[in-house]
Formats: C-alpha cells, sequence, structure tokens
C-alpha cells in the first residue's frame, strides 16, 4: 500500500532513531543511579526531539555543523556536542560511563592523531589508562620512543590532550578548582565506605558480572560530577582500585575528567592529589593549614 503524502517526512530517520535510544538509556541510568532529576530529563526532551525531527541530524551536522545542530528545539550546544562526538565514533562516552563500560582503548583512540591500533600499543605495552597517563608519556619522551610518533605528533597529542585534562585550551571558567573536585572525591570516598550509593557493573575485570562499583552523581553550582573508582588495568596492578578516584565534570560546553589518588612522597605525602595539577593541591593545603596559637 502507498504512504499517504507527507507521512515519510515526518517519520525519525533511522540515525535520530539509534541517538533518541541512546539518549532514552542515559535518562534511566541516571535516574537509577540517583543522579540530577532535570539532568535526566534533558536527555528525555532530546530523544523526544529526535523522535520527531523529520531531517536527520547526520545532515545537519554536514551541512551546518554543529551551530545547526544546537538550534534543533530540545537539543542546545552541550547535548549537539555529544551528538556530534556519537556521529563521527559511535561512542557515547556519558552512556559508557553510566554502563560501566569505560574503554581505556577506545578512550585513547579518540585523541585526533591516535588511531585504535596505536591506542591498543599505548595501554598494552605502556600501560597507559587514562588522559593523564597520556598526556604525561607525552612530556616525558616516552610517546617518542613508540613507533609511528615523532616530535610534531607527540606535540599534537600534547596540545589536544590540555583542553581534555583541563589544564590549558578551556575557558578558565569551565576548569573546576582543586578544591572542588577533591570536595568531590571526598564525598565520593565517604559515601562508598558507607555503602550509601548505587553500584554498577563493570565490564572489565567482573568475569560474575557483579554490580560492585559505586558510582556517584553530585552537582557543584552548574558543574554537573560522576565520581566512580579506578577500574582500569594499571590500578589492579598496583592494587590502588580503592585508591585512585575517577571523577568526570561536565559544565555543558566541556567535560573534564581527573584522576584523584593520595599522595606517595614529598610535601603531598597521604593526601589527596588531583594528577596533573599537583602544584595547586600543594598551594590549597597550604592555605588550609591549621594556625598555630
Amino acid at each position: 500500500m502507498d504512504r499517504e503524502p507527507g507521512i515519510e517526512s515526518n517519520l525519525p530517520t533511522s540515525v535520530n532513531l539509534q541517538t533518541a535510544l541512546r539518549f532514552e538509556e542515559v535518562a534511566a541510568l541516571l535516574e537509577a543511579q540517583n543522579g540530577n532529576p532535570e539532568r535526566a530529563r534533558m536527555y528525555q526532551r532530546a530523544a523526544e526531539a529526535l523522535r520527531r525531527s523529520p531531517r536527520s541530524v547526520r545532515q545537519i551536522l554536514d551541512t551546518e555543523g554543529e551551530a545547526g545542530l544546537a538550534r534543533v528545539p530540545g537539543i542546545g550546544e552541550a547535548l549537539a556536542r555529544q551528538i556530534r562526538t556519537t556521529l563521527s565514533s559511535g561512542r557515547l562516552p556519558i552512556l559508557e560511563r553510566l554502563r560501566g563500560e569505560t574503554d581505556p582503548v577506545a578512550m585513547l583512540a579518540s585523541v585526533p592523531g591516535i588511531g585504535r591500533k596505536i591506542a591498543h600499543r599505548l595501554h598494552h605495552d605502556l600501560g597507559i589508562d587514562t588522559f593523564e597517563e597520556l598526556e604525561a608519556a607525552a612530556n616525558d619522551g616516552r610517546l617518542e620512543l613508540l613507533a609511528g610518533f615523532g616530535q610534531k605528533k607527540v606535540s599534537s597529542v600534547a596540545d589536544s590532550l590540555q583542553g581534555r585534562t583541563g589544564r590549558a585550551g578551556v575557558s578558565s571558567s569551565s576548569i573546576p578548582p582543586v578544591e572542588e573536585v577533591l570536595s568531590v572525591d571526598a564525598e565520593y570516598r565517604e559515601k562508598a565506605a558507607a555503602n550509601a550509593l548505587p553500584k554498577i557493573a563493570p565490564r572489565q575485570f567482573n568475569e560474575s558480572n557483579q554490580a560492585s562499583l559505586p558510582v556517584l552523581h553530585t552537582r557543584r553550582g552548574d558543574r554537573e560530577y560522576m565520581a566512580v573508582f579506578s577500574n582500569t588495568a594499571r590500578a589492579h596492578k598496583l592494587e590502588r582500585t580503592r585508591d585512585w578516584v575517577i571523577v568526570y565534570a561536565d559544565q555543558g560546553a566541556e567535560e573534564l575528567q581527573y584522576t584523584v589518588v593520595t599522595g606517595r612522597e614529598g610535601a603531598l605525602a597521604g593526601k589527596r592529589v588531583v594528577r596533573g595539577r599537583d602544584a595547586e593541591c600543594r598551594a590549597y593545603y597550604e592555605s588550609h593549614q591549621p594556625v598555630a596559637v
């Protein structure tokens, strides 16, 4: 039977449906994990908008760019960025985190200049699991020892990572102060110790598929935070899976990632430290020293 005129144009495209389903799952998982209800509703509204839209988000991105996606009612700047990431990589990082499916190789491969093959070598040969570790390897010369990495490529990777780790290339107003990241870390560890957090089943190192990884969703001002214990191969090898905490900060236009650990030496020994921001942590602790009387 022939379709009535106009019916086809009102049906959502396949890519819109796929993206809508992912956004709906994000909304459901945020709700199940005691995330911000308004944030969950934002993803649900976006999913409904995608289902209604007669235009393919891929077509909009190709012809109007990310700004065009942001103009779609119900989407906005933050979700436009996530749609662009999904269309270019096939991944929706927030969904992977909520599922407990964070894949270090896929994460490393998302850095411009690093494909999946090189990402696999970085992970397995150099033991790199996070953006902070990759940035350290770029700065200490280890990347240059890896075949395929010349000085120009190393510099390009380092420049790209500065934005992702929040040390440069991101507007200063979007970089959370270390005391804020440390406060999220403290809240997470306190609630995890009290068994007061929902748990997810991580994909890696979890043969029994048990929901064993506590997850925190919290907020500081305009920033949404998610925190989980590190479940990387390196954390397991060094027996730091209940010490290293991965903190994700999302303020709409930028999404940053930090690893908080217990300092092992020097002035920061025994103190919680945001990796890569040691100097700021030292200044923070010095300013919070008890005044002698």
